[in-house]
């Protein structure tokens, strides 16, 4: 985990009158772990790989702050799914491609788009704070194969 990350999130709770707990370190450890998206769920498995004693409520909580104070960025995927990104802070101008068969999510940058979002405020007299694309698509897996193994995954984590 990059020293940064922990740095700027014990600043922001300081700043808040909280504490450092060993739980937040742990939620925050298995945040930024990998720069893979995650939900809640799967968050709370990787910490209680790290602490069998975290807490769901004290995860909840520090996913908020953490959002809150940018280190994550919460994205919706639709159906009431949310999902959480931890590599905005490398990475802030990545915008996201989402398969609405199987919720495979891609992450893309392209210079290209970056134009075009700053053409589109200027005209509109805006000037952009933060940019963040979701295009929800079909991924071409399922139409060409007959099959998708994210698609088979996604549906085996609901039924579980």
């Amino acid at each position: 985990m990059n020293a940064e990350i922990k740095e700027r999130f014990d600043e922001f709770i300081r700043l808040r009158g909280m504490r450092r707990t060993n739980q937040r370190d742990v939620i925050v450890e298995a945040a930024f772990a990998s720069d893979d998206h995650f939900t809640a769920e799967e968050l709370l498995a990787k910490s209680r790989r790290l602490d069998p004693k975290t807490s769901r409520a004290t995860l909840y909580r520090t996913i908020t702050l953490l959002v809150e104070c940018g280190l994550l960025k919460e994205i919706d995927l639709g159906r009431d799914e949310r999902v959480y990104d931890p590599n905005f802070l490398d990475s802030p101008d990545h915008n996201h491609l989402i398969c609405v068969d199987c919720g495979k999510v891609v992450e893309f940058a392209d210079d290209n788009v970056a134009v075009l979002v700053d053409c589109i405020t200027r005209r509109l007299g805006f000037r952009p704070a933060t940019k963040s694309m979701r295009i929800e698509a079909c991924c071409d897996k399922l139409r060409s194969e007959g099959m998708c193994e994210n698609l088979i995954q996604m549906r085996l984590g609901k039924a579980g």
